[in-house]
């Protein structure tokens, strides 16, 4: 069923599907084709996957370019995951252009955490598994300043490094995804973990954005909160309802609430998908 359907269930049906051989599961619905050429892929994590949405951006593209969209968002997950499954990145070869979501830096592996590619990582020193929120308020809470920046630092050179090596081995017209409540440009203070990360996607700023661009064909900034907090409504009963967003993750806290705050709002899909139309139409033909 997936994490996100299991936990969301009240609120939609994301029509979760294994795609083929991988044993990995996507949003659906399923593609009815992926013979080569006769659909698109998009590529990123929860934002991309749509959660608490019906409609997000990659089917509203799908809708409007009149082509069948293969969602490969996957929750938590960074470059570096997609390169872990490489079979994925056949599926986006045999498409006909790819979206490539700017993902968090925060899933990639450094010399104190593995991520494996995902959100939740495992510890180098001691083997323990542990959320990137738990792990780096350590960081901020045990070591110096200096010792911080130098992880951070190593972090994003890493996580530049996995996105254009993904970037390179995408053979097809690739437009780059700059998905955010901010803009790209931020500067991280040392309060929280929170002033730490940033806004999604975290830790993750101009200058590393501007190592990656030259290795898409196109690049497309979409900062929007529309919609943001978002009213959570049972499917079932049309009544709002509440949800803990933090659910199997007591890592995480209690994050019972009737709003979403965190994942991106139905109108925010909206806005990345009318950027992106004008994009996507010079790969149709």
């Amino acid at each position: 069923m997936g994490y996100y359907q299991e936990r969301d269930r009240s609120i939609t049906n994301y029509q979760m599907f294994e795609l083929g051989n991988t044993g990995l599961s996507f949003r659906g619905p399923q593609p009815h084709t992926l013979a080569q050429g006769d659909y698109f892929t998009c590529l990123g994590a929860a934002q991309t996957f749509g959660c608490f949405g019906d409609r997000p951006y990659p089917n509203l593209l799908a809708n409007w370019l009149k082509l069948p969209v293969l969602n490969l968002g996957y929750g938590g997950a960074g470059p570096s995951f997609f390169l872990h499954n490489s079979a994925l990145i056949d599926y986006i070869n045999r498409g006909k252009f790819a979206i490539v979501q700017v993902m968090s830096g925060r899933s990639e592996s450094n010399s104190l955490f593995d991520t494996g590619g995902l959100e939740y990582i495992r510890r180098r020193s001691d083997g323990e598994q542990l959320g990137s929120e738990p792990a780096y308020q350590e960081l901020l809470t045990t070591c110096d300043r200096d010792f911080v920046n130098q992880i951070i630092a190593e972090t994003r050179q890493n996580w530049v490094s996995s996105y254009q090596l993904l970037l390179s081995k995408i053979k097809v017209p690739k437009i780059l995804l700059w998905f955010s409540e901010r803009e790209p440009d931020y500067q991280l203070t040392y309060n929280n973990i929170y002033c730490l990360f940033g806004k999604f996607p975290h830790l993750i700023n101009a200058q590393a954005i501007a190592q990656i661009i030259p290795f898409a064909n196109d690049y497309i900034q979409c900062v929007s909160t529309r919609g943001m907090p978002q009213l959570l409504i049972n499917r079932l009963t049309g009544y709002p309802t509440t949800l803990n967003l933090a659910y199997q993750r007591p890592d995480l806290g209690d994050k019972t609430s009737f709003y979403n705050d965190y994942y991106f709002s139905p109108e925010m899909q909206r806005d990345a998908a009318t950027l992106l139309k004008s994009a996507c139409q010079q790969y149709l033909y």
